[in-house]
């Protein structure tokens, strides 16, 4: 098979959070017609375990573990360089001398970039057809968070905002395509950058319909007599956090007023302090890290997406709908699906309209109707095989003499590194 170089700013396995599930089924795609050789970063010890796993699909796997504080202080120094700060915390020296001899070595002449940071990787190599999945419009959330927060940390975001838009626009200008995970991401892209119009596509996110599936349930982890509301998903992650903490605090309490027995579950790895200090409410529970999703969400009166910052689909959204759970998600999550709202999902404005979201779904005929038009509606819509078929039209395309450019290096994917977020 034809030798591929797949590149990402976090190991693409196991799929457990957003960016790794992209990832992860982007990989298993290419495997199938190329020998993929993979180059990527490990930010979580956890992930370690799995590195022979993913390394048995690859023809090659080159990892490099980071130490997010040793980072964190490293991207610093793109303070004094006027350029973003997760493109230093992406630097490696070792990382560059394996891609170059790679692509030297094996001839390789088409890559896939996962997360446009790993894109400085190819400054060198002007002559390979790379293909960079952007996933979002990143620099647009650095601009949200803003407002969101005090001083420095306000100043640092409207920097990587701008540093970043920057950075994206030249980045989609070097490649022979980019990819965004919506089109409504694309044309937000696009009028942030107009040069670049025409030069980025979307390529849907996808679910696992087999493995999240209503038959996939497992046993209940709630107490009897529990009414469970779930959240799921990366809870070291602002958006999760900032979500979790509005929906304990202002909406559970008005559901509680009416249902007592309402019962708020947050699930997922490395909850923040300020999530785990959500207990003390009495009605909430943070589980942190678990070994399987699914009966948290199939067993759950519903579940709930209540981000106030968000951009391109949510995978937690899409995996509740596959197990055939009624979901409520905010107004910034439901433009981004491709659904009807009121039919497959919930959508939902301010604390009060979530309250009564929820509370109607604990009706459980009216739970069952919602769940049901999900699940047949993430059968017609959202299954990988069918978004990843513009990933091989874009390789195969024919390459035209205007679609040789010259790479720039440091960007951003979500990574929310340096001193800010890790991605969620």
């Amino acid at each position: 098979m034809e030798a591929l170089l797949f590149l990402a700013h976090r190991l693409p396995f196991p799929p457990n959070k957003g960016d790794k599930i992209r990832s992860y089924h982007l990989l298993r795609h290419l495997a199938r017609r190329h020998a993929v050789h993979v180059g990527a970063f490990i930010d979580d010890e956890a992930d370690l375990p799995h590195v022979p796993t993913l390394a048995g699909t690859c023809a090659q796997l080159h990892t490099e573990v980071i130490h997010p504080r040793s980072r964190k202080l490293a991207s610093l120094r793109a303070l004094a360089t006027g350029e973003s700060l997760s493109v230093a915390y992406y630097r490696s020296a070792a990382m560059q001398r394996w891609v170059d001899d790679t692509i030297a070595r094996h001839g390789i002449t088409k890559v896939v970039v996962f997360c446009s940071t790993m894109a400085q990787y190819l400054d060198r190599h002007p002559q390979v057809r790379c293909i960079v999945d952007l996933v979002d419009v990143d620099s647009a959330k650095w601009a949200e968070y803003a407002p969101r927060h005090s001083w420095p940390m306000s100043w640092l975001y409207r920097r990587e905002a701008r540093t970043l838009l920057d950075y994206e626009s030249r980045v989609v200008g070097a490649s022979h395509m980019s990819l965004l995970v919506t089109p409504a991401e694309v044309a937000l892209f696009e009028s942030l950058a107009p040069a670049q119009k025409g030069r980025v596509r979307a390529l849907p996110n996808g679910v696992d319909v087999d493995f999240f599936h209503p038959a996939q349930a497992g046993q209940s982890p709630y107490a009897s007599g529990e009414r469970p509301v779930v959240f799921t998903g990366a809870m070291d992650y602002w958006p999760n956090i900032d979500a979790a903490c509005w929906f304990a605090t202002e909406v559970m309490p008005r559901v509680r007023a009416v249902e007592p027995a309402a019962h708020f579950y947050v699930v997922g790895m490395n909850p923040s302090p300020a999530v785990r200090d959500l207990e003390r409410l009495g009605n909430v529970t943070v589980t942190g890290r678990v070994d399987d999703v699914r009966p948290w969400v199939a067993h759950a009166v519903c579940a709930v997406a209540p981000l106030r910052v968000a951009r391109g689909i949510q995978n937690k959204v899409l995996e509740a709908m596959a197990m055939g759970r009624p979901v409520v998600v905010s107004s910034t999550c439901a433009g981004s699906l491709d659904a009807q709202p009121g039919r497959d999902f919930i959508a939902a404005g301010d604390a009060q309209s979530f309250a009564e979201a929820v509370l109607a779904l604990f009706d459980p005929p009216s739970a069952q109707v919602v769940g049901t038009a999900a699940r047949v509606r993430i059968e017609q819509i959202y299954r990988w095989d069918r978004a990843l078929a513009a990933l091989d039209e874009c390789l195969d395309a024919p390459i035209r003499d205007a679609d040789v450019h010259t790479h720039n290096s440091g960007t951003d994917c979500d990574v929310e590194s340096g001193i800010l977020h890790p991605r969620g």
